[in-house]
């Protein structure tokens, strides 16, 4: 495992990257996700408000992060109206958003277990923070699991209240809606 983040290889994900990426999104919320979201809720939630979008490989704003050639994390920034969720999320919205009056999303961070907390993900919501005031965004929204909801708060993002989520099988699961001025 390296530590230093500036030896990680930060670039834009492909479509040859979807297999790696729905693996490392599994292990991830299993590995990570198991002090906060018990198994069943892992599991529901796994393939629809924990997946891949592939809207965002196709609208190039999803990165993956490589380690000695291997893809160790994934997440990205979306000009769409979908917060979370993906490709088998129900209630998807791919209207592109008005940078003006609407904030960029930021989403699907995931990183292997081993490789958490080494800077990849304060890294990667810089990347996404830069690229969305790039295209005219003047904030950026998410919507955190329990376990990202530390990333996120230590990144300067707002929002504490707790929100229940339905999942397939009759669970749910608690997110945390979270907003950023970006400059």
């Amino acid at each position: 495992m390296n530590t230093k983040s500036s030896q990680f290889n930060y670039r834009k994900a492909t479509s040859a990257d979807i297999e790696t990426i729905k693996a490392i999104i599994v292990e991830s919320v299993h590995g990570l996700g198991s002090n906060d979201y018990t198994e069943s809720q892992r599991n529901a939630a796994l393939g629809s408000a924990f997946g891949l979008d592939t809207a965002l490989i196709n609208d190039k704003t999803y990165f993956v992060v490589e380690a000695q050639s291997e893809i160790i994390a994934c997440g990205g920034w979306s000009k769409r109206k979908t917060l979370f969720g993906g490709d088998r999320q129900a209630g998807r919205q791919p209207e592109l958003l008005d940078p003006d009056t609407e904030s960029a999303r930021i989403r699907a961070f995931f990183v292997k277990p081993g490789w958490a907390r080494l800077g990849i993900g304060r890294r990667l919501i810089e990347l996404c923070e830069s690229e969305a005031l790039e295209h005219g965004f003047h904030s950026t929204e998410l919507v955190a699991t329990l376990p990202g909801h530390r990333l996120y708060r230590a990144c300067g993002y707002i929002g504490e209240e707790r929100l229940e989520y339905k999942l397939p099988g009759d669970v749910a699961i608690h997110f945390i809606p979270m907003k950023k001025t970006i400059f």
